[in-house]
């Protein structure tokens, strides 16, 4: 697992920086009803996209949350006084206070599934009746763009997928929430060529190859000998779902979900 304390300078930078900040924005904003409210944006991190809900939605009044102290520094920097730190498992809000919440690059984190249900427990507590969650699902496979790099690492070892959109809508319907949309994204930039990729291994990027382990070296060493080692392959896809909390009284299938592609 990486250390996002130690990751947060560069992280903008190795994330496609603004422009994948700007793609996220738009497709989550797509899901989420327009007028005046509250959002919390959940791990918000450098608060690079969170900044970009707050300026599209001037009505919207927007938090954002993280736990980790340099983050929380560097969003804070971009939307001061609209950050805390908080563990999404137990956010420090009461029932219902907000009219949208957003958890993007979040629940693929979770060390445990337990984690995930307590997250999205915790998103659908502080949702208000009508209030929309929006999140990203299956991140580790919008990488898997059929390139030769994906071919060297399909015999990697993998764990468990923590936010399978089925897993997570079934969390969602667990908690009282409705689909209500969904979207996809291209994530600018994040096209990995051989080179970044082997510097993802040693750093720890793939969680289940450790720097120093010997599989991690043989994996490194075949995309060592794949051709153009700094092209970077087709940018990943990212997948987001919408779900809504019914207003009190509402009847199952009074309100039709959307999406955007």
């Amino acid at each position: 697992m990486l250390d996002y304390e130690k990751e947060a300078d560069g992280y903008d930078a190795s994330r496609g920086g603004e422009a994948r900040a700007e793609a996220a924005a738009h497709a989550v904003l797509g899901l989420i009803p327009g007028g005046p409210g509250r959002l919390l944006d959940l791990a918000c991190g450098t608060g690079i996209v969170t900044r970009r809900f707050a300026a599209a939605r001037p009505g919207l009044r927007v938090t954002g949350a993280d736990l980790t102290p340099a983050m929380v520094r560097m969003a804070s920097a971009r939307l001061p006084g609209a950050i805390v730190r908080a563990d999404s498992r137990r956010l420090p809000f009461p029932d219902g206070t907000f009219d949208a919440v957003t958890s993007i690059w979040l629940l693929h984190l979770l060390p445990a599934a337990e984690d995930v249900r307590a997250v999205v427990a915790e998103c659908a507590r502080v949702l208000r009746p009508g209030g929309v969650y929006v999140t990203t699902v299956d991140k580790a496979s919008a990488h898997d763009v059929g390139s030769d790099i994906d071919v060297v690492l399909a015999a990697r070892p993998r764990r468990p997928v923590p936010d399978a959109a089925g897993t997570v809508t079934a969390h969602a319907t667990r908690y009282g929430l409705r689909p209500a949309g969904h979207a996809v994204f291209r994530g600018t930039g994040q096209g990995r060529s051989p080179r970044d990729t082997i510097a993802d291994l040693r750093r720890g990027w793939f969680t289940q190859l450790p720097p120093g382990e010997p599989r991690t070296a043989e994996f490194a060493a075949r995309l060592a000998e794949l051709p153009d080692q700094d092209r970077p392959r087709p940018d990943p896809h990212f997948g987001v779902r919408a779900f809504r909390k019914p207003l009190t009284g509402e009847r199952q299938g009074d309100s039709a979900g959307h999406h955007t592609d």
